[in-house]
């Protein structure tokens, strides 16, 4: 009843897929002993550069891919960095990869990242499923994690670097700044120009504890000028320019007489911008803003947005060095650079 040439399309041919290529192909192709193969493919042991060239480009012909699962059987290792981040939407993130990308380039070790959106439980799931797979080494944006991420990354038996902030006690290593100081430096910025009505805005608060650090240090730094925090106006979505110009518009229509806004980052601070300047609010005369992360799309709003650089890559290529190095325990602080733009009075 069912003809021979069932589940076959007309004018198709079904391709089975090509076998696996093997170290006897690579040595068939260059004419070098599978030993030797091996040696080179693995970088190791005492091969004439001549004999090298040979090899590699045979493999590079044929499309030859070692199968780096089976050498981690024995060294219980593969040459993967697990990187676990909080977010993607958020600018601040690729560019610690990008760092992270170039601190590993020539190592042999590649980095493969894990995305938690700020979650505690997602965190974790991210850390047992990295460390399961036995990489070379761990990255992880922040400080602050459940008991059971802690007790993983503490055991886990390869370097582990958290990266982004230094305000906290390190599982192994830490590379970041003090977002404390950080916030602390913004705030005497602004006292320094003249503001006094000071207001400031928050995206993924309470999760993202960096920008709550920052905050408290801004707050302490006011108060130990004589001022108050006039208001807050948080929002627990990720950073978005539309979400900016919604929080502007709610905190200055409960309070006016504001002369400052501070944004937890970047990308709702240049939202609060393009609101200002729509609503034709003299900026910074009458209404002085301020973000953080000093991120390229600054360079294209219609003014530049204060800011303060928060050495992003310098941070992912540090932090790449230390597990490539095999992760002496260390915490290097990098230190922000406050950029004020066009945004707060001179």
């Amino acid at each position: 009843m069912f003809g021979a040439n069932m589940g076959k399309s007309k004018g198709t041919t079904l391709n089975k897929p090509a076998r696996p290529l093997t170290l006897r192909d690579v040595s068939d192709a260059s004419g070098v002993s599978e030993m030797t193969v091996s040696r080179v493919l693995r970088n190791r042991g005492d091969v004439s550069p001549a004999t090298r060239d040979k090899v590699l480009r045979a493999a590079r012909l044929l499309g030859y891919v070692p199968n780096k699962i089976a050498g981690a059987l024995a060294s219980q290792r593969v040459n993967l960095v697990g990187v676990v981040i909080p977010s993607l939407s958020n600018m601040v993130f690729p560019e610690v990869m990008t760092g992270i990308s170039e601190g590993l380039r020539g190592t042999g070790l590649q980095p493969v990242m894990g995305v938690t959106n700020y979650l505690p439980d997602r965190e974790e799931e991210v850390i047992y499923e990295m460390l399961s797979w036995r990489p070379s080494g761990l990255i992880v944006a922040g400080l602050e994690h459940s008991d059971a991420a802690r007790a993983m990354m503490a055991r886990a038996g390869v370097p582990v670097v958290e990266v982004m902030d230094i305000d906290g006690i390190a599982v192994d290593s830490a590379v970041g700044i003090s977002h404390a100081r950080a916030g602390r430096q913004m705030a005497e910025a602004i006292i320094a120009a003249g503001y006094r009505r000071i207001g400031f805005l928050g995206t993924m608060m309470p999760y993202d504890h960096r920008a709550r650090k920052r905050m408290e240090g801004f707050e302490a730094a006011l108060q130990a000028a004589g001022l108050p925090l006039v208001d807050r106006e948080f929002y627990s979505g990720g950073s978005a320019l539309l979400k900016g110009r919604e929080m502007t518009a709610a905190i200055l229509q409960r309070n006016p007489d504001l002369d400052f806004l501070y944004y937890s980052n970047d990308m709702i601070g240049a939202g609060g911008l393009l609101y200002c300047l729509a609503a034709g609010i003299d900026v910074p005369g009458q209404l002085g803003l301020a973000g953080f992360n000093g991120v390229e799309l600054l360079d294209g709003l219609p003014r530049r947005l204060a800011t303060m650089d928060a050495c992003r890559a310098e941070i992912g290529v540090k932090a790449a060095g230390i597990v490539a190095q095999g992760g002496t325990a260390q915490v290097i602080e990098l230190l922000p650079i406050l950029q004020p733009g066009d945004t707060i009075r001179r």
